[in-house]
């Protein structure tokens, strides 16, 4: 194998356990093996790549939920590994660290653009390249938040590669001054390898913690909390927001770089 699309074709099923036609036009991603628990129980779908680096489950309307763990460099690996299947929309329901005032624990942030200061994206444009969503996909996802009474923020996430840094007060002054809303390990990455890979992509972040203060940095106690309280309507907003675009058959791209 020495070409790009027969090497993905290869991969994709190995990685996710799924064949390539079982894979649905239209992907969630999650860093939490209990979102991916959740989707297979409220479907009745069994997940049988749980063995697989990145397991997935699809459900009989074609909405197929992966399992990517944590970090730029596995959203880099699937979003080139999604090339094979195409899909036509990738939403990542994932976490982040709030940085603003304004920005509390529950909150949803659909970022407008994100800090590529992770490294994994310079292997695919030069720095100069932003890394943007795809806005008609946040449209659909910003639609089904207020559908369900909660309210979103915007603004610029901060992606990076280095977990633990809350202790750094350099690190936190420089935050300060680029003064994003959130911070997080995978959106600028997605959204850059997206681009790359000309598949629409976007990111509904939930903050999970509020890293600027020692109180607010997350605890086992505080994660769990998140858990109990807002998963099942971030994974119920992200259904919908892909079911939806689905149905109506709209598309989402409408330029080509």
């Amino acid at each position: 194998m020495n070409e790009k699309l027969e090497i993905a074709r290869n991969w994709l099923p190995r990685y996710t356990g799924l064949a390539l036609d079982e894979i649905g036009d239209y992907v969630l991603l999650t860093n939490f093996r209990s979102y991916l628990n959740k989707f297979a129980e409220r479907f009745g779908c069994e997940i049988r790549s749980a063995d697989r680096p990145m397991p997935a489950v699809t459900n009989a309307r074609g909405l197929t939920m992966i399992h990517i763990g944590m970090g730029s460099a596995n959203a880099a690996t699937i979003m080139d590994l999604l090339s094979a299947r195409n899909p036509q929309g990738v939403l990542l329901l994932g976490k982040c660290g709030g940085l603003k005032k304004s920005t509390e624990i529950g909150h949803f942030i659909l970022p407008v653009a994100a800090i590529r200061s992770e490294g994994t994206s310079d292997e695919y444009f030069p720095p100069q390249v932003p890394a943007l969503p795809s806005f008609k996909l946040h449209k659909f996802v910003s639609e089904k938040i207020i559908a369900h009474g909660h309210e979103y923020r915007t603004g610029v996430v901060y992606t990076t590669n280095r977990r633990l840094w809350e202790h750094d007060k350099e690190f936190l002054h420089r935050l300060q001054a680029m003064t994003c809303i959130a911070i997080d390990m995978e959106t600028a990455t997605l959204f850059i390898v997206g681009h790359y890979n000309a598949i629409a992509r976007g990111a509904l972040l939930l903050v999970s913690d509020l890293p600027m203060t020692p109180e607010g940095i997350k605890t086992e106690e505080m994660d769990r909390l998140v858990t109990r309280q807002w998963t099942d309507v971030h994974l119920q907003i992200g259904i919908e927001a892909m079911t939806e675009i689905e149905e109506k058959g709209e598309r989402i791209k409408h330029f080509r770089y």
